[in-house]
């Protein structure tokens, strides 16, 4: 080698060096910014579960029952420790009041909005007309009322509602707009299970949070994971470190992720089984026997769990499969765990029979039925490769049609797929058969990268051409940036309108 050539190569490799180090540097980083968080064994449970209180209601004069609902700011010290959050919440200063109605009943909730910003509530779950969705069409301005009414024709089961405001929903919900709405039926009162609120029939609201050093949200993202906020302390129906005192020999356990992009794995820290009884739509066929349920954000299970006298054991999220590997995985919260609520067993338990084997029948969709077979990619912040427009109605639904969507999430991030108006049945994940906590009426669902979700639905009435309803990501942040489409049910021959520019309530209570 000549002597002009060798400072060259030096230059070279010292160059190659410098982004050898330079990369296991960001990788060794990376890998600091992205630790698990583990709060197993860390958690000390000395605040009693708050329990949502039944909203009021009554009955007016045509017989419907009348629920009020006032979104307003808050201030709450989740510490116990004098540092106040600046909060939001539904008749209060976080979360809202559960609220509680039989099928058959038509219902009415008057949403007053205390906000100084747009909002609107979405009855997740309800199966209603368009116009009373609370979709990002029926935004209620600062100072003025909404009234929706429908009546409730759909089984038992556990609802919840939160705000939809399109570009502000992770936002508004992570600052505590959510609650709980419980659906009651006959069938369901005739099945020997826990069924007394807040004593053997508890709701569990489960949200991640982080906190800054003066007590004050902390909503940064994870530049890592690309699906929004994850947090590092858990809020159980608004309480740290949460303890539920139990008198009867099995508690019912109404679970609901309510969090903005966190995925749980829940089951109990000495891994006893439990019984599954009901998802998103209500109860299941028969029992599902299981020690682990996998929930993503928006996604409900009601589970019955057996509890021995004087015995302590906690509910706790191990790492959740997210279909992802390495960093990915680590990023995206799939190797954190969580000790999230202990059951504290009286000496001398009520005593209570087990959960029955059979539940309710569901009357099965047939998807040879199927007028038409969708398919809709998730990929990056768009669906089907595109983002939502709110003047465009991506396709139209004939009333009374039974239709297939193939689900599919393209990318390595983590996606779920929620549907508005209907309750959905799996045909299959990944060309199998699917689970047991799959088989019953869902409204959202995980999408595993790579592995496509066969569902069924049908739309058997509220028709609207103009109105639309929203199929989306449920991971709140995805939604916010445009991961959600529009369809409209229309009668037979007729074709989708055009949503309206503007559609808010602007009327002062």
């Amino acid at each position: 080698m000549s002597t002009r050539r060798r400072p060259l190569v030096r230059v070279l490799i010292g160059v190659l060096v410098g982004m050898l180090v330079l990369g296991v540097g960001l990788a060794g980083g990376a890998w600091a910014l992205t630790r698990p968080t583990d709060t197993v064994g860390a958690v000390n449970f000395t605040r009693p579960l708050a329990v949502p209180p039944l909203a009021p209601s009554r009955l007016d004069d045509r017989g419907r029952r009348v629920f009020d609902l006032v979104a307003q700011e808050g201030s709450r010290d989740f510490h116990g420790d004098g540092r106040a959050t600046a909060t939001a919440g539904f008749d209060g200063g976080f979360l809202g009041p559960t609220l509680r109605a039989k099928r058959g009943e038509q219902v009415q909730v008057n949403v007053v909005n205390r906000l100084s910003e747009d909002t609107n509530v979405h009855w997740h779950g309800m199966h209603l007309p368009a116009r009373m969705d609370g979709g990002p069409h029926q935004l209620v301005r600062p100072g003025a009322t909404w009234s929706p009414t429908w009546r409730v024709s759909q089984p038992a089961a556990t609802l919840w509602y939160h705000p939809h405001p399109h570009g502000a929903t992770e936002e508004q919900v992570y600052r505590g707009l959510a609650g709980m709405f419980i659906l009651d039926d006959d069938r369901e009162a005739a099945l020997p299970l826990p069924r007394t609120y807040g004593v053997d029939d508890v709701p569990v609201i489960v949200q991640d949070r982080s906190f800054s050093g003066s007590g004050k949200f902390d909503k940064t993202r994870n530049a890592f994971a690309g699906i929004g906020v994850l947090g590092d302390t858990l809020l159980v129906n608004g309480t740290i470190g949460p303890y539920l005192d139990v008198r009867t020999e099995r508690v019912r356990l109404r679970l609901l992720n309510a969090s903005t992009a966190r995925t749980y794995d829940f089951g109990f820290s000495d891994d006893r089984p439990f019984a599954l009884i009901g998802t998103d739509g209500g109860l299941l066929d028969r029992t599902a026997r299981l020690t682990r349920v996998r929930l993503s954000p928006g996604e409900r299970a009601e589970v019955v769990v057996d509890v021995r006298p004087a015995e302590r054991v906690i509910l706790r999220s191990t790492p959740p499969d997210l279909g992802i590997g390495g960093l990915s995985r680590r990023s995206a919260g799939g190797a954190d765990r969580f000790d999230v609520l202990q059951l504290r067993a009286a000496d001398t338990l009520t005593p209570a029979p087990p959960a029955p084997d059979d539940l309710v029948p569901t009357d099965r969709l047939d998807p040879g039925s199927a007028v038409t077979t969708r398919r809709m990619e998730f990929k990056g912040r768009g669906i089907n490769g595109r983002s939502v427009q709110m003047d465009r109605i991506d396709f139209a639904v004939t009333r009374g049609a039974t239709e297939v969507w193939e689900v599919v999430n393209s990318d390595g991030t983590p996606h779920n797929f929620h549907v508005h108006d209907v309750q959905f049945q799996l045909v299959s994940v990944a060309g199998a058969a699917p689970p047991p906590e799959l088989a019953g009426w869902k409204d959202t669902v995980f999408l595993p990268p790579h592995r496509p979700m066969r569902i069924v639905l049908r739309f058997a009435d509220h028709s609207d051409p103009n109105l639309p309803y929203m199929y989306h990501c449920h991971l709140l942040w995805h939604e916010d940036s445009g991961m959600m489409g529009q369809f409209v049910v229309v009668d037979p021959g007729q074709a989708p309108g055009r949503p309206p520019t503007h559609s808010g309530h602007g009327d002062h209570d």
